[in-house]
This record gives C-alpha cells, sequence and structure tokens, in this order.
C-alpha cells in the first residue's frame, strides 16, 4: 500500500464523539449572504417565487439577501422582478459595480459608478456588493491596477454613506491561495483541483497589501458601513479582524463560507463571537440548500466535535475537521437576525 495517493486516502475517525443533527436554527435567520443565480448559486429564478420561499421556510430563514446583482443592471432588475415584488418582505438584493467601464470614464469612473448605483437604490437595491476582481483584476484606463483605497472611488463610498445602505466586500480569498502551490499548502488539493484560484505574487498583489489596503479604506469612510466578507476575508487571523474592528465601528463582518476556518480555531472562534455579537452577520455564500444551513446551525449552535464542516466524503477546503461554538442564545439572536436586520434596509423578515 505504499502506492496509496492522497486522492484515494479516505482516513475514517475511530472517535465516539456525540452527534447532533439541528432540524432548524434555534431563532429566526436572515441569510446576509448567499446567490440566487448561477454560478455561485442555485437558478432561483427559473422557477416560481414559491420554490424559493418553501426552501427558506425549511430552513427556518425569514429573510435572503442576495448579492448577484453585481453581475449586471439586467439581473438586478430580473431579481427585483422576480423576488422582490412578489415577496418584499422575504428578499433584498444588492447593487454592483461595473469595472469594465472605468476605461471610458477615466479618472471620472468614481462619479460615474456612484450615481449608477444610486440609481440602482431608487429601483430598489437595498446595498452595494464589491466582488474581488476590486483589487486583484480591475485597472484603470491607463492599465493600472486600481488598489483598493484608490481615492477616485471616494465619490462611490461617500454616496453609500449617504444612502444609508451596507457594502458587503470581498477583496481577498483565503491566504493559502495567496501562496506557492507546493507540499506545504494547506489547500493543495482544492488548488490543484482549481489552478485558477490561484493568485501568487506576481503578478498579484500580496495577499497582506490587499489587507492593509482595505483597512485604510474603512478606516477613511467612518460613514460608510462595510460589511467585510468571509470574516473580513481574514478568517485564518481573527486577531486581525478583532483589531480592525475595535478600530472601525463602521466595519462588520459575515461568516458566510468560513466554517472551515471558524470550525478548527474553536476557542478563539468563541470568544470571536462573545466579544463581537453585534458585528457578525449570519451568511452562507450558498443556495440556500437544506443540508447548508444545518451544518452551520451545527457549528452555531452545538458542542459537537470534530466533525465534517462540509457535505463531500472529504471536506473541500482542507483535510481537517470542526468543532462547534455552544454559542448562548442571547448572542444566536443577535447573529442569525438582529444585526442583519439593524444595517440592511429591508431585511425584516
Amino acid at each position: 500500500m505504499n502506492d496509496l495517493t492522497l486522492t484515494d486516502f479516505r482516513p475514517t475517525t475511530k472517535l465516539v464523539v456525540k452527534e447532533t443533527r439541528p432540524d432548524g436554527p434555534r431563532f429566526p435567520v436572515i441569510d446576509a449572504h448567499l446567490h440566487l443565480s448561477p454560478p455561485f448559486g442555485g437558478n432561483w429564478r427559473a422557477g416560481p417565487v414559491e420554490r424559493a420561499l418553501d426552501a427558506m421556510d425549511a430552513a427556518g430563514v425569514v429573510a435572503a439577501v442576495d448579492l448577484d446583482g453585481g453581475w449586471g443592471e439586467d439581473i438586478l432588475d430580473a431579481h427585483l422582478k422576480h423576488f422582490k415584488e412578489r415577496a418584499p418582505e422575504r428578499f433584498v438584493h444588492f447593487g454592483g459595480v461595473d469595472w469594465s467601464r472605468w476605461t471610458a470614464h477615466g479618472d471620472r469612473f468614481g462619479e460615474w459608478a456612484a450615481a449608477r448605483f444610486r440609481a440602482q437604490v431608487a429601483r430598489g437595491a437595498g446595498g452595494l456588493k464589491v466582488w474581488k476582481p476590486f483589487g486583484l483584476h480591475v485597472r484603470d484606463q491607463h492599465g493600472k491596477l486600481v488598489a483598493i483605497d484608490d481615492e477616485r472611488l471616494v465619490p462611490l463610498w461617500e454616496t453609500v454613506a449617504e444612502l444609508n445602505v451596507p457594502v458587503v466586500i470581498h477583496v481577498a480569498d483565503p491566504v493559502a491561495f495567496f501562496d506557492p502551490l507546493d507540499a506545504r499548502n494547506e489547500r493543495w488539493e482544492e488548488l490543484n483541483a482549481h489552478p485558477e484560484w490561484r493568485f501568487p505574487s506576481p503578478p498579484f498583489p500580496p495577499f497582506m497589501a490587499l489587507m492593509d489596503a482595505f483597512a485604510r479604506l474603512v478606516r477613511r469612510h467612518p460613514q460608510t458601513t462595510f460589511i467585510g466578507a468571509h470574516v473580513g476575508c481574514y478568517a485564518e487571523n481573527l486577531g486581525w479582524v478583532a483589531a480592525l474592528l475595535d478600530a472601525c465601528p463602521n466595519l462588520y463582518v459575515d461568516i458566510s463560507a468560513r466554517l472551515g476556518e471558524l470550525g478548527r480555531q474553536p476557542y478563539s472562534a468563541r470568544r470571536f463571537f462573545l466579544k463581537y455579537p453585534d458585528r457578525i452577520l449570519f451568511g452562507t455564500d450558498a443556495d440556500m440548500g437544506l443540508e447548508t444551513y444545518r451544518l452551520y446551525y451545527r457549528f452555531l449552535e452545538t458542542d459537537d466535535e470534530y466533525f465534517n464542516y462540509g457535505l463531500s466524503d472529504t471536506p473541500a477546503q482542507g483535510r481537517w475537521h470542526a468543532y462547534g461554538l455552544f454559542l448562548p442564545d442571547e448572542v444566536l439572536q443577535r447573529v442569525y437576525f438582529e444585526n442583519a436586520r439593524r444595517i440592511i434596509p429591508g431585511a425584516n423578515g
């Protein structure tokens, strides 16, 4: 058996530990980070809105914050018509920025993007979603990579503040995605299967260069409400995220797609939740699958040990397991529901 490959390695734990399978959450849930369109979510627009509502009801989700509007005006308008018009109390849809228009508008791009977003909010958008090409791929009219804290975008951030809506911002993927793909990379299997997910430096900026620029952006715009997607894009270092939360009352984070990171540091993660119960939003970055929701509820509510944080036999993000946080009710209520209701207009359920 010396020729066993990593792909074929399927260790079975011999631990005898408690297994809790929550049918639903202890309190109503607002999913503040999900997708209702391909490629990141299910194609929920293909069927009647009742199909999506049934999925939400089955999972205990009273409101869904859809971040797919940034893929284009047509998608935002279609989602507003299909979901928001038919169930206004259950859906919030975020708009986005068309970065491809920077060449056409040059140094006035920030003003153009601000006006475009203002029009999106007038049509019904409840916030702004900024995707990770910002900081990694977006270039200006001179072909130069646009920095996350580029001052030409000040009109956009000021407009978001004026309209009193939040911006969900995703500026970097997991740290390992920026590291060499060698025997020390903890996400080797995932990145070997998806080499397009890697961001080596060069040509991409180093991970910490992105995070430092993000921190400067949040500090420079204290009137703008930022929601750092995926635990502020740095779930591997909760101390760094905590320091930015302490410095910036305008910053919140969501926990979407980071059970694998949070669940392998249960002591640090639990302390993080207990210290910042008013600054953390529930989110999945998924497509309203019932089993995905149940995994999140298990992680947040139970003291289960050493369980698979994903739905595949081998956890997709890395070969480790997770531990539950066993959060108290007063924290669960805020993370599940109250924080999103407070800062996202229309997220009421």
